[in-house]
């Protein structure tokens, strides 16, 4: 018999109720055993969901705290050395001061989870003494088993995975961590085992990656000491978001079951398979429904991929699930009332993928009416939505295919722009500004709930605005930045703002997923073709530039990043999407200048977030992502300065790509990896203007000036101080008034410092 299974469930709740706890116990308002509780309860809520919609391999240990890479660490025991820990069972002090940074140690760092939304919390493995000090996976078995009789299938990241998303050791030390690690492995295994657990799904996707000789040498020790140690332990060997590279040597491997992603790595794995066969003391893991898109999934489609499959291997073999974790998508869709019809007849969120699997999983040996019936309903469904007239937009498509073959350019290169924009703007050495977004307090958030509600009139909100305009532009005036902000006080979103304003989205009411910790995001639905209606930013810039002497930049959210920020439509190219949103903001950038804007930022800190995993498909993503951001500035007068935004980003490995896009100034993402970018600059050459971020804005604590002036000073070592920018290292919208004040005010007396310093050299 089929079986059914999903490779985790989102944490957040369908109204963000654990978003909500974990904010309450931070600010003091939930005691520490009322915070446990409520966690327990949400997490054991939905356990029951996938009970009920009748999953047959459920997934416990899958939920988190704060991020599952962070929960790893912290079994084992792996604590930064600048956080007291004195062993056992790591406090929640701990845990989330390694988060979120506390008054006297700084945040580990934070990177994206492969190529998704999702960030995970770097283990620092520095000077650390794994031991095992409990054993989660073994915790959660028991939880869902003895509160609602449910025989688990524990996850945990692997060993390989773990080792290689670390930081804190050299290459030369990879075996010697292996050999710390894997008896920990071993210990969990084996205590799981000795409460009857049938199945354990180890996660390694970094088996989709590149593996070195060295790796797949140590791929095979870990799994060859793993299985020989527990013998009466299913161990699932899960893969996703890509094809597996070394196909025959994964399969080889002496573990239970294999899982493999048929969404993301479809053509590859799917010919492995055909082509070498699948062992037959092996279950497959077929992951046939996205775990990453929201689409409703071709039953009729899906269902002839199993058949295929079903060619290779027997019944008994085989487990249809999602392709990934379910942590990518929303809840559920049931509480949307405001999508088109046809839309939302076409999205399938977490609770409908469960409900497509079960699916799958009887259809795959059994046809009976019912299912007869679910085909031909998903089948209308989705004609429906290629039909609606959002998806044939004449106009777009005629502009895109043009833009597709054109090479834009701007009318000067940088060494002639940058000469022109000195001398309009007569900026000092090393430019003090921001990134964006100013923070936006209850009484803002309250304004727009008013204004969205009909309590409050369009005019009434715009005053409000204007009023905020107004303080932060004095604010930042007095603390003496040199180019302004209005603070993006009108904007919920870097993306949705946008969406809302452009044709071709739609937005749900609760359609949230975890980006960070508990950052939760609503990502737009790009469902149709991309056209710009009106002037979408030029209202509040415009205002505020009136307000001030000093310039005030135009502030967008690029192509690229309203693209991977939402959720798109997979009935055409990534490609095509990417050009008719540039085409569209290119519209915008025209608008801003037209109004006397003369600096306009472009923000892109999700162009290494779509990088494709496969190192033979990363060229042309960044050719075109590279092309859009030209198409949306290329247009403008030399004068006008282009700015840029990305965090996050291993720079090194996409220097040239980013000097392509040609931005006049580029702001990245510094501090939170302890300086470690600066490295990429000792590497490589950076001929732009160029902004290191000197604080970290997503811990509370406020920097003191000389950690912002060693940063300054290590970056003027390898970087033109006369194209050098001095800013933070991302928005400041979640933070309180005092400490942004505060934080800012020692960036500017830190750049004073190095102006002191250095203003003879320029």
């Amino acid at each position: 018999m089929v079986k059914s299974s999903v490779l985790g469930y989102p944490r957040i709740g369908a109204d963000r109720e654990w978003k909500k706890a974990l904010e309450a116990f931070w600010a003091g308002k939930l005691e520490e055993s009322e915070f446990h509780g409520k966690l327990q309860e949400i997490r054991l809520n939905h356990l029951r969901k996938q009970q009920e919609k009748g999953i047959d391999l459920i997934s416990v240990n899958d939920f988190s705290y704060y991020d599952h890479i962070l929960d790893t660490a912290t079994m084992f025991g792996i604590i930064p050395k600048r956080f007291t820990y004195e062993g056992g069972s790591v406090p929640l002090s701990v845990y989330y001061g390694i988060a979120r940074g506390t008054k006297d140690a700084t945040a580990s760092e934070m990177t994206k989870w492969f190529n998704t939304n999702y960030h995970y919390i770097v283990p620092e493995l520095d000077g650390a003494a794994p031991v095992l000090t409990e054993n989660k996976p073994l915790i959660a078995y028991l939880e869902a088993k003895e509160k609602l009789g449910i025989e688990g299938k524990p996850v945990i990241v692997g060993p390989l995975t773990f080792l290689k998303l670390s930081k804190g050791y050299s290459q030369s030390e990879t075996d010697a961590w292996l050999d710390r690690l894997l008896p920990l492995y071993v210990q969990i295994l084996q205590e799981l085992e000795k409460e009857g657990v049938q199945w354990v799904q180890i996660d390694e996707p970094i088996l989709v990656t590149k593996l070195s000789d060295a790796d797949r040498s140590r791929l095979k020790n870990i799994y060859t000491t793993l299985a020989a140690s527990v013998t009466n332990l299913n161990i699932m060997l899960q893969t996703y978001f890509e094809s597996v590279e070394n196909y025959t040597d994964i399969v080889a491997l002496p573990v239970k079951g294999i899982g493999l992603d048929f969404v993301h790595g479809l053509s590859v794995n799917l010919s492995s398979i055909k082509q070498f066969g699948f062992p037959q003391d092996k279950v497959l893991g077929a992951g046939v429904i996205d775990g990453r898109g929201i689409w409703k999934a071709s039953l009729r489609d899906k269902l002839a991929l199993l058949k295929e499959l079903a060619e290779v291997v027997t019944a008994e073999q085989l487990i249809v699930q999602s392709s990934c974790s379910l942590l990518h998508v929303p809840v559920t869709v049931q509480n949307e009332t405001k999508l088109l019809s046809e839309l939302k007849g076409a999205l399938a969120f977490a609770d409908e993928k469960l409900d497509e699997i079960v699916l799958l999983a009887k259809a795959v040996t059994s046809e009976d009416a019912f299912i007869t019936a679910e085909l031909e309903k998903c089948d209308a469904a989705l004609e429906a939505l290629k039909q609606s007239g959002e998806r044939n937009r004449s106009s777009i498509q005629q502009a895109v295919a043009a833009i597709s073959v054109q090479n834009p350019t701007r009318n000067l290169p940088f060494s002639e722009r940058h000469i022109a924009q000195q001398k309009k703007w007569q900026l000092p050495i090393f430019p003090t500004t921001t990134i964006g977004s100013f923070p936006q307090s209850a009484e803002v958030r309250k304004a727009r709930q008013q204004w969205r509600k009909g309590d409050w009139n369009n005019e009434q909100y715009a005053s409000f605005i204007r009023e905020q305009i107004d303080i932060w532009i004095k604010l930042q005036e007095e603390i003496g930045l040199d180019v302004l902000v209005h603070g993006e006080f009108e904007r919920t979103d870097m993306v949705e703002f946008f969406g809302e304003k452009l044709a071709g989205f739609a937005f749900t009411q609760f359609g949230w997923v975890q980006s960070y910790g508990s950052r939760c995001v609503k990502p737009p639905i790009i469902f149709g073709d991309v056209a710009f209606e009106e002037a979408m930013t030029v209202e509040e810039t415009k205002y505020a530039q009136s307000k001030t002497e000093r310039p005030v930049k135009g502030m967008l959210t690029g192509p690229i990043t309203i693209m991977n920020w939402s959720f798109v439509r997979d009935d055409i190219t990534r490609e095509q999407i990417a050009y008719q949103l540039a085409y569209a903001l290119r519209q915008e950038v025209e608008a801003l200048e037209q109004a006397g804007i003369g600096m306009i930022q472009v923000d892109e800190p999700a162009v290494r977030e779509g990088l494709p995993l496969k190192e033979e498909d990363q060229a042309n993503y960044l050719a075109w992502a590279v092309k859009a951001f030209r198409v949306t500035t290329c247009t403008v007068q030399d004068t006008t300065q282009i700015h840029t935004h990305m965090c996050y980003c291993e720079f090194h490995d996409m220097i040239d790509s980013i000097e392509a896009m040609d931005a006049d100034v580029i702001s990245i993402e510094t501090s939170r990896s302890h300086g470690e970018l600066i490295h990429s600059f000792e590497l490589n050459t950076y001929k732009l203007g160029i902004g290191l971020g000197v604080y970290d804005i997503h811990s509370p604590r406020i920097p003191r000036v000389e950690e912002m002036t060693s940063m300054i000073e290590r970056a003027l070592r390898v970087l033109d101080p006369k194209l050098f920018w001095i800013n933070p290292d991302c928005g400041l919208k979640t933070r309180g008034l005092e400490e942004t004040v505060d934080s800012l005010r020692n960036m500017v007396e830190a750049t004073q410092i190095a102006r002191a310093k250095h203003s003879l050299q320029v």
